[in-house]
């Protein structure tokens, strides 16, 4: 089964999404897309069913072919002021803020929303592998946090962020334990296995 071109035949959609919400360093990252109605690629997917490789080469296609686009970012202090869930949602809004076409209906993926005040949403779970426009807001947010994450990697190599991109690996908590967490890690998570506290 395909993804669905749109939810409301004649509202101005925007999908939302995010990435990095699971991980224990970087920021969440949010995308909102809104696609024309006849957008269509083979390749487009819910970003965590397709390669690297592949998302690469969707994002400047989504870039290009969207209506409007933004990205926005939480840092991991106000993702420790006001927990992931909420830093989620405030991504969300702030790529929603920056868009250069106000959309009448917001697609989020997930099953709760904070509503964006003026814009009536619904929340699609699974939404990433169900409509296209929620699909591309996936691939964006993950490529730019992927390349977030890559850059942090160069000023902290330790932790193999490159390879990880922030996500509790057995390595990343081993660096972790080694090393101290840094400044971009989420000092609210558990960033130990044991979660230790010395």
């Amino acid at each position: 089964m395909g993804l669905k071109a749109f939810f409301n035949k004649t509202a101005i959609e925007a999908g939302c999404d995010e990435a990095g919400r699971g991980c224990l360093a970087g920021p969440v990252v949010a995308a909102a897309v809104i696609l024309p109605k006849d957008f269509y690629h083979p390749l487009l997917n819910d970003s965590k069913q397709i390669s690297e490789k592949k998302r690469n080469l969707l994002r400047p296609i989504i870039e290009k072919e969207a209506i409007a686009y933004a990205v926005a970012e939480i840092s991991p202090a106000k993702i420790d002021e006001i927990n992931i869930l909420k830093a989620s949602f405030l991504a969300m809004h702030q790529a929603v803020d920056q868009l250069s076409v106000t959309p009448e209906l917001l697609l989020i993926d997930g099953n709760r929303f904070t509503p964006y005040l003026g814009i009536s949403h619904e929340c699609i779970v699974k939404g990433d592998s169900k409509f296209a426009s929620i699909a591309a807001a996936s691939v964006l947010a993950k490529t730019y946090r992927d390349e977030l994450m890559e850059k942090l990697d160069k000023k902290c190599p330790e932790y193999g962020w490159a390879q990880n991109k922030g996500y509790p690996t057995k390595s990343h908590r081993a660096a972790i334990q080694q090393f101290k967490a840094t400044k971009y890690h989420r000092l609210s998570f558990k960033l130990l296995a044991t979660d230790v506290k010395d």
